[in-house]
Order: C-alpha cells, then sequence, then structure tokens
C-alpha cells in the first residue's frame, strides 16, 4: 500500500485531501467561536432587557435566591455600617486581586445585604465605604461556597460566603450578594476598581455547534476517503499482478 500511496497520482490527491482537511478545521474553529460569541451576546442582551428592580421585588432577607436571580440589576437605598470583609486570591485580566465586600444595612426592613464594591490590587489597603444613605444599584448574584479562612488574616476570606456572614453581622441577612454598579448616580468608586458582574448561561449556541462538528467530520472524511482510494488501488494492483503471475505460471 505505501507503493501505491508515493505514486504521484496518489501523492497529488493527498494534497488536495489535506487541503480541505485544513480548510474544514479552520471553518469548524470559526464556527465553534461563533458558537461562543453568539451565546455571550445573547447572555448580554438578556441582561440588558431586563427591567432593573428594587431588591425587594426579587429577594427578600433569608429567602432562597431565585433561580433567575443571577444578574438581575436591582436598586437598593440605605447605609454601609461595620463589617468590612476582603476576599482575596482573585483574579481581574490576569493578575491577583482583593475584592472588597461591605456591609450594606437596607433602609427597608434592616436587613444586610454584602456588596461587592470593587478591588484593590494583592496587598493594597481597601478604603472605606462612604458614609450617610445611600442609594445602591447592583447586580445580584448567588452566594458562593463556603470560604476557606485557614492561616488567613482576621476578616478575611476565600469567597463571598453568605453562611459565614450571618454569624459576624448582626440582623438578618440576604442569602446573595451584590456586585455593585452605582452608588449615589456614581459608577465610580475612589479607591477602588468595579467588579464586572459576571454572565449568567453563556452556553455556546448549539445550530453553530452543529455546523463546527459537522466541518470537522468533512476535514476527517477527505482524509478517510484519500485513504480508501489508495487501499483500493493497492489491493486492484495486488489482485493484477498476481493474476500475472498466474498466468505466467501456466505459459509452457
Amino acid at each position: 500500500m505505501l507503493r501505491t500511496a508515493l505514486r504521484p497520482r496518489w501523492l497529488g490527491l493527498l494534497v488536495v485531501a489535506l487541503v480541505l482537511a485544513v480548510l474544514g478545521v479552520i471553518a469548524g474553529r470559526w464556527q465553534w467561536d461563533v458558537a461562543h460569541s453568539e451565546g455571550r451576546a445573547d447572555a448580554v442582551r438578556e441582561i440588558q432587557d431586563r427591567p432593573v428592580k428594587p431588591l425587594g421585588e426579587v429577594l427578600d432577607p433569608h429567602d432562597t435566591f431565585p433561580d433567575d436571580g443571577s444578574g438581575q440589576r436591582v436598586t437598593a437605598t440605605g447605609h454601609y455600617a461595620k463589617g468590612q470583609r476582603l476576599v482575596v486570591d482573585r483574579r481581574f485580566e490576569g493578575q491577583k486581586v482583593t475584592w472588597v465586600v461591605d456591609r450594606f444595612v437596607v433602609e427597608d426592613g434592616g436587613a444586610n445585604l454584602a456588596v461587592v464594591r470593587g478591588w484593590v490590587p494583592k496587598g493594597e489597603a481597601a478604603p472605606e465605604p462612604p458614609s450617610g444613605t445611600i442609594e445602591l444599584r447592583g447586580s445580584l448574584a448567588p452566594p458562593e461556597a463556603p470560604s476557606e479562612d485557614a492561616g488567613l488574616p482576621k476578616g478575611s476570606m476565600t469567597s463571598v460566603d453568605i453562611s459565614r456572614l450571618v454569624n459576624e453581622w448582626p440582623g438578618s441577612i440576604y442569602t446573595g450578594f451584590a456586585f455593585a454598579i452605582s452608588e449615589d448616580g456614581q459608577e465610580s468608586a475612589p479607591g477602588l476598581e468595579r467588579v464586572p458582574p459576571p454572565l449568567p448561561d453563556t452556553s455556546m449556541k448549539f445550530r453553530n455547534a452543529m455546523y463546527a462538528v459537522q466541518w470537522w467530520m468533512f476535514s476527517t472524511f477527505a482524509l478517510w476517503m484519500w485513504l480508501k482510494m489508495v487501499r483500493q488501488a493497492a489491493r486492484r494492483e495486488d489482485d493484477e499482478a498476481a493474476e500475472a503471475a498466474e498466468e505466467k505460471e501456466r505459459v509452457p
């Protein structure tokens, strides 16, 4: 078979098959990227299309976090109180940062809402939150896994652990937390960089993902067809050679 495959005809067809396979891989990769980018764009549109709601219409203290609550933008009036916590070992654009979590006491009911006001570079001190009554606008997120605090300084955590905060902050607490978007209409926060709220489900678009799979199957098929044709040609040549040998033996 190798002898057949190395003939100019089959080497030329192999080049054609390889070109088709490479084009299929490139097209499949492009469709795969489109599937992810469209999923992300749909998630962004889904968030933007949601109306901003008062916190009380979405979540009450100690209620189970709603299934569709992640990414919901809410507003609340209240003030920041003592109880700042630092969530360490986070990353933003490749650098290690620390999230600054402050205790926001909601005016309507007096319950605590954990608010990620922003981040500071690892090792830098976090500024105190603003005083007075604040109009908060934020994006809700469900509670994170319990914090692993062994060896951490007091007031530091590795996650936004509501189950820990409920024992450290007086009063009732909301089961989710919020990423601050603005305070009193100000999107910036002195001494902090805002943490972009994470997107909800950004699953890929199924149709484009299937197109990608089809292109990759086409690439495989092109190479498989070349291999099959070479095998058939080699088998045919072997049969012809065997018949010629038999014919030669019959000749006196």
